[in-house]
């Protein structure tokens, strides 16, 4: 799975080149967020002392949509602060651009693996289940997610090192009992909901990659019978055949919505509590004077990402049911290439 892309020198330059490429662009991106949380707070500090303007109202809006749209700070040389539309611009460009290649990498990711695995199957002795499923679906799906998995890691790496000093600084701003008298609280407090979060996930989520390595199973029987069926529909796809393979499918898909149900259950809950979370610790020191409006809305965009950041596991728990059933698959494919490759054959190159 990872030696035909990684380890070969005929896909080394996509590998690394395309995995540095795309690294830099998650730092240029992550330099963005930072700027643009920093610009909330003088928005939002100014939006809290709109009343300042009362008596000259076109100073006030003046400033209010030069911290939106101008572009003074292009036109002056790169000084003083800069519009959203001047950081929100070149991030929007930066994603797209991102995006697009992204899908280009875990395309020829899939091409690697893929071309890999024919000749090989080719060679075997015996038939091997759902080879076809394998090679073309699998493949797919496991090159999509690991490089999108991955980047979301390193993404994930670079904005906790982007903004843990922010939120470290922020710290000093608590106002609740217990949690200020803790340096870097603020850190320490997205950390523990975070792990918490997803040591709660993993057991009620347990079941959840078994149940999905399963619908695979019973949905390649279905799809191998439909497929026979083109040439033959004498000795396949009879009715009576399919409906037994699907109501299979139809039992393992209930099984598996009743688990995501419960699972839906913990997490919407989970994530509609962290929205507030970060006002909980933060909100009395607005009414103490403490700090400005501004910066609890720093405060709480700098939590949401490192909490993010931290809970990334957890927000993707789904995805890496799906990736943990699909490793598991393609794990015993290669398994049973191994098992049944001729004699004769080099396998050497394959593994």
């Amino acid at each position: 799975m990872f030696h035909s892309f990684y380890k070969t020198k005929e896909w080394a330059l996509w590998a690394y080149g395309g995995a540095g490429i795309l690294i830099l662009s998650l730092w240029i991106q992550v330099q963005f967020t930072v700027a643009i949380n920093k610009w909330y707070g003088g928005f939002y500090n100014l939006l809290q002392n709109a009343k300042d303007y009362y008596d000259k109202p076109d100073e006030g809006i003046t400033l209010f949509y030069d911290k939106l749209l101008s572009t003074q700070f292009v036109t002056n040389g790169f000084e003083g602060e800069p519009s959203f539309f001047i950081l929100a611009a070149p991030y929007v460009l930066i994603a797209t651009i991102t995006g697009w290649f992204t899908r280009i990498y875990g395309l020829r990711w899939r091409q690697a693996m893929t071309f890999s695995f024919i000749p090989r199957w080719r060679n075997v002795e015996e038939e091997i289940e759902g080879a076809s499923q394998r090679i073309q679906e699998d493949c797919n799906r496991f090159a999509r997610i690991v490089e999108s998995l991955g980047l979301q890691i390193v993404r994930a790496i670079m904005t906790l090192i982007a903004f843990i000093p922010i939120l470290w600084n922020f710290s000093d701003e608590v106002d609740i009992p217990i949690i200020r008298d803790y340096e870097g609280s603020l850190v320490w407090c997205a950390l523990f909901v975070s792990i918490g979060g997803i040591i709660i996930s993993w057991f009620v989520g347990i079941k959840l990659p078994g149940l999905e390595y399963n619908n695979q199973k019973v949905e390649a029987a279905f799809r191998k019978d439909l497929v026979l069926g083109e040439d033959n529909k004498v000795d396949h796809a009879r009715p009576e055949n399919l409906f037994e393979l699907f109501t299979g499918i139809r039992f393992n898909f209930q099984r598996l919505y009743w688990h995501y149900g419960y699972f839906d259950i913990w997490v919407n809950s989970y994530d509609q509590f962290m929205v507030i979370f970060a006002y909980l610790v933060m909100g009395p020191s607005l009414f103490t004077g403490a700090i400005l409006l501004g910066v609890l809305v720093q405060v709480n965009n700098a939590f949401q990402k490192v909490h993010n950041s931290f809970a990334l596991f957890l927000h993707n728990w789904t995805t890496i049911t799906e990736l943990r059933s699909i490793y598991r698959r393609l794990n015993e494919f290669e398994h049973n290439l191994r098992r049944f490759e001729k004699p004769t054959a080099s396998s050497s190159v394959y593994t």
